[in-house]
């Protein structure tokens, strides 16, 4: 990826790409539009209100309201990380769209970078869901809690691109299972979702903070909708805004290795 400013050509490509992922998923919206409603329910209720009756008040508040805007993180993670891991996988090596869509004016990074940006937006819509259900419940107020969405959008833009880093080099979808299980999982219990990062030791507490995102992520989520402190928010958010830049170019260089000969 070039330093200058992409072209107009280049936007319209990536935009494309982008808009036939969204008629996919429109045609198909009755049953993808199912689990970003039903999965926050779940926490919620099984660890939100069932643990958090024992638990009681974490940081000063109730623990439902702790971990209801990691449970909001943590959606995102999975939704544009999956999507971008496994649909573009499919897509690539299953469907075959990558070769129908190079055989047009549309290049392997438009393809690439409208991929990521389909991601980000699974990541966005399932924020919005989750967001319905937590006003509804009385856990986000409106309308200062909607300065999720921007945020949620550039989260899972991170995360989409480095789901496409991995699913650039996976030899096959079974492998994807591998980052799934040692990468995604750890971070989704570790990242500050369900307890505060102080409780960890203190190398732990530098390794969240270094090598998983999902901390930085679950750090101003909180701090929009709850009002926790977040005195690094600017730290937080240039290591999501420079993970962008970084696993977005990493990504687009590993998928002209593979498919560019």
């Amino acid at each position: 990826m070039s330093a200058h400013i992409p072209s107009f050509s280049m936007i319209l490509g990536i935009y494309h790409v982008w808009s036939r992922n969204m008629r996919v998923f429109r045609k198909n919206y009755k049953v993808n539009s199912l689990p970003p409603f039903v999965e926050p329910l779940l926490y919620l209720g099984a660890i939100g209100f069932g643990i958090g009756s024992y638990v009681g008040e974490v940081d000063g508040m109730p623990f439902v309201r702790f971990i209801a805007p990691a449970i909001l993180a943590a959606s995102v993670m999975n939704a544009s990380f999956f999507e971008c891991a496994y649909g573009t996988y499919v897509r690539m090596y299953y469907q075959k769209s990558f070769d129908a869509i190079m055989a047009t004016p549309v290049s392997l990074r438009e393809i690439i970078l409208g991929e990521i940006l389909w991601g980000a937006t699974r990541g966005l819509i399932s924020a919005g869901a989750i967001l319905i259900i937590l006003s509804i419940l009385g856990l986000a107020d409106l309308p200062g809690s909607l300065l999720i969405l921007p945020l949620a959008f550039l989260a899972g833009f991170l995360f989409a691109a480095i789901a496409a880093c991995f699913s650039s080099v996976t030899p096959s979808i079974d492998a994807l299972s591998y980052p799934s299980l040692l990468y995604i999982a750890p971070m989704f219990l570790f990242s500050g979702t369900f307890f505060p990062l102080s409780l960890l030791p203190q190398p732990l507490q530098i390794f969240a903070f270094i090598a998983l995102p999902l901390t930085h992520v679950v750090i101003l989520s909180r701090g929009i909708m709850v009002g926790d402190a977040m005195p690094l928010w600017p730290v937080n958010l240039l290591w999501i805004l420079a993970g962008i830049v970084i696993a977005s170019i990493i990504a687009v260089k590993l998928y002209e290795k593979r498919l560019i000969i």
